[in-house]
């Protein structure tokens, strides 16, 4: 998930690519070693900064797609068309390749792993993406916190985690998981296309009695969309914590 940067004083770090591997036909896993990194929590960011050899520089946010591991930082990066990074990072980027980093960033849209609370998760698209990184942090720390999550893309085919999600939705004991498919469905699909609603955060979120930790993730639109629908059905807006991505130029 790409997003604008945000300046700071953080210190920029060499990672290199371990390992990379393809979510969709337009979204691809890297695996970065950074030496020195520090940590990170479910739900933060880094910049990513590429400088040509002429000297011209420029730079994205993206979204940390696993929890800590030591040194390695693992990001999911969406290709958009005529961009000016992630073509780079999903086409050309290769094992070995140096790339600068900086971060973690943000301390508010995050989980750890001590909290107690049910937790709903909200995607969209490249959304899933910061969720992800809590439902491994999850797993990773054997943590029994009820999750439910609501991913909405646009087909099958544009499902990140495919083989993963359905895996953890099996053997991942409390975790829910429920698709939204917005413009074609998988064969045998109980219903046509559409876009996430009332009735699907009702039905598979958690009542606002059990003050649940929501997280919405996606398109300024979508996440608008569902955080006022979470209100509406009588959510805390303080524990609804929203993530928003728009147009950066890739």
């Amino acid at each position: 998930m790409a997003r604008a940067a945000v300046p700071g004083r953080l210190t920029w770090r060499v990672g290199t690519l371990a390992e990379a591997r393809a979510e969709t036909p337009t979204a691809r896993t890297l695996v970065l070693d950074v030496p020195g990194w520090p940590g990170h929590l479910p739900g933060q960011h880094v910049d990513v900064r590429l400088t040509a050899e002429d000297g011209y520089s420029t730079q994205r946010s993206y979204s940390i797609a696993a929890p800590a591991d030591g040194e390695r930082v693992e990001l999911t990066i969406q290709a958009v068309p005529d961009g000016e990074v992630s073509p780079y990072l999903t086409e050309v980027f290769s094992p070995g390749d140096p790339v600068e980093l900086r971060g973690p960033v943000g301390g508010w849209f995050v989980w750890r792993t001590t909290a107690m609370d049910p937790v709903l998760l909200v995607g969209g698209g490249s959304g899933i993406v910061p969720l992800m990184a809590m439902i491994r942090a999850r797993r990773a720390a054997g943590s029994r916190v009820p999750f439910r999550l609501i991913y909405s893309v646009r087909t099958p085919d544009d499902v990140y985690y495919a083989d993963e999600l359905r895996r953890r939705a099996r053997d991942d004991a409390g975790l829910d998981v429920t698709f939204a498919y917005t413009r074609e469905v998988p064969d045998g699909w109980p219903h046509p296309p559409r876009r996430v609603g009332v009735a699907d955060v009702n039905t598979n979120g958690w009542p606002p009695a059990l003050t649940p930790d929501c997280f919405v993730c996606g398109p300024t639109g979508f996440v608008e969309t569902v955080a006022d629908i979470l209100v509406a059905l009588g959510h805390d807006p303080r524990r609804v914590r929203t993530e928003r991505f728009g147009p950066t130029g890739g």
